[in-house]
């Protein structure tokens, strides 16, 4: 079914299913003999969850190359790995520049305010809808799990005033703020939505304030890639899950955030995902680098001087 501007959706359909995917393959990476991220909390928040196929590619019971294969993703797991990597060590580049305040948005089943070591002193906000808010609280409360910063979690709507929200939650927009926008910019959102977006959080970020996020488009629009959309669909339909990325993306141009941003005044620095995959210490994307998202996706840190 095509996306609406007031659709609703949970973490095992629509796209938020897509937020289950990615907590899977970073299971699966972190069970890796070598891994390049670990994050001890996928597989439990995945199990939770429910959806099956995630849930055996986060256990262990399917091999992640044959998910890979069948579903036409070569190289998911390591994607979503180099992806969690980037944005983990731009965390730790902030907050050794003396960042302190943290603005995860639409965070799903991001579990740095868990995971990471915060320095002391450090506030991570994680702006979502309410039902993915309490779900996370809770399955990681069950677990007795503790945040390793201060947490305040915002239940919001990002179609709603957040930024008000986030304000009465004790954000203080005097403060430089690192902020991240992992898998938001990716065609999930209008692309007026994502411009009003950037434009919230500009004025909100004080001097020495980071931006961290991909943008551009998990779909792409030439043939080769609407056939291994295609592809995707079908491979996740024989594993049992109807997850077609067509179906879940808005229509429309998407936003050269680092344009954007350095329209702004911000300092930009992009990358491509072989440029996450090198810096992960990853083997080569290989033939991976001229398919859907390597050629589709772009990866940008910002800094506000």
């Amino acid at each position: 079914m095509a996306r609406t501007e007031g659709d609703t959706w949970d973490l095992a359909n629509s796209v938020g299913a897509t937020a289950t995917m990615v907590a899977a393959a970073r299971a699966a990476a972190s069970r890796r003999p070598q891994p390049v991220i670990t994050d001890q909390y996928a597989e439990p928040l995945v199990r939770a969850v429910g959806l099956d196929v995630f849930t055996r590619l986060a256990v262990g019971d399917i091999d992640s190359e044959e998910i890979e294969r069948s579903v036409g993703f070569p190289r998911m797991v390591d994607t979503f790995a180099a992806r969690a990597r980037f944005f983990d060590d731009y965390f730790a580049e902030a907050t050794r520049a003396g960042v302190r305040q943290v603005v995860i948005v639409a965070s799903g089943l991001d579990a740095r305010a868990y995971r990471l070591a915060w320095p002391a002193g450090t506030t991570v906000y994680e702006i979502d809808q309410p039902e993915v808010i309490a779900f996370k609280a809770a399955t990681l409360a069950d677990l007795g799990a503790a945040p390793t910063a201060t947490l305040q979690t915002v239940g919001i709507d990002l179609r709603e005033d957040w930024p008000a929200a986030l304000q009465e939650y004790g954000f203080d927009p005097a403060q430089p703020t690192a902020w991240l926008a992992e898998g938001v910019l990716i065609g999930w959102l209008p692309p007026e939505a994502e411009v009003r977006l950037l434009d919230s959080v500009i004025p909100l970020s004080a001097e020495g304030s980071r931006l961290a996020a991909d943008y551009g488009t998990v779909t792409g629009n030439s043939e080769v890639a609407r056939e291994q959309a295609r592809s995707m669909t079908e491979g996740w339909r024989r594993h049992g899950l109807e997850m077609d990325l067509t179906s879940l993306t808005f229509p429309g141009e998407r936003t050269d955030v680092a344009a954007y941003l350095n329209e702004n005044g911000w300092d930009t620095t992009g990358l491509g995902l072989a440029d996450l995959f090198s810096a992960a210490g990853l083997a080569d994307l290989g033939d991976a680098e001229h398919q859907v998202p390597a050629t589709t996706i772009h990866f940008v840190k910002a800094v506000r001087p």
